[in-house]
């Protein structure tokens, strides 16, 4: 009988290339003309458990303007920006506006489900269990698990998706 191969589906972040990316943001919205002396600031801070990014500006379209400069600086270090989730802009002490950017790590509950329910729909003989937040695949061969792999990168689950411990 021929072993299985597998492979675990995660949802990571590299918080080293976020807190560049902050560093960054932060860089340039202290030298650029237009956010002189509208005390703007990017802070990255641990919130709830999870890593936050917490944005701050004199009005709400400038918490706007600092937004887009981060995720600028995302991308170009390769952080997806399906990771952040934002929440709304908030009036804050002093006429100021403010934002929070929750970096989502890990898989939850309910789009593990989604992950083994496309996987089951796509009707291929290959076993996928939720295990914490990751979910494992398993099939007889790899030619099937590298159709999985494309199938689950097709679809849209609204989280970065990464394929680990293929073996």
């Amino acid at each position: 009988m021929a072993k299985d191969s597998s492979f675990d589906v995660v949802s990571e972040v590299d918080l080293q290339e976020v807190r560049n990316a902050v560093d960054q943001a932060k860089r340039e919205i202290s030298q650029r003309f237009d956010f002189k002396g509208t005390g703007s600031e990017i802070d990255l801070s641990k919130e709830g458990g999870a890593e936050a990014i917490m944005v701050k500006a004199n009005t709400e379209q400038k918490v706007k303007d600092c937004v887009r400069v981060l995720e600028e600086k995302l991308v170009k270090r390769k952080v997806a920006l399906k990771a952040l989730q934002k929440g709304e802009v908030q009036p804050a002490a002093g006429g100021t506006a403010r934002q929070t950017l929750t970096l989502n790590q890990g898989i939850s509950t309910e789009k593990a489900r989604a992950i083994v329910k496309h996987i089951k729909d796509m009707k291929v003989k290959a076993q996928a269990s939720v295990q914490g937040e990751q979910v494992r695949v398993s099939a007889k061969s790899k030619d099937l698990l590298q159709n999985v792999m494309q199938g689950l990168k097709e679809e849209d689950f609204g989280i970065p998706l990464q394929f680990t411990n293929y073996r």
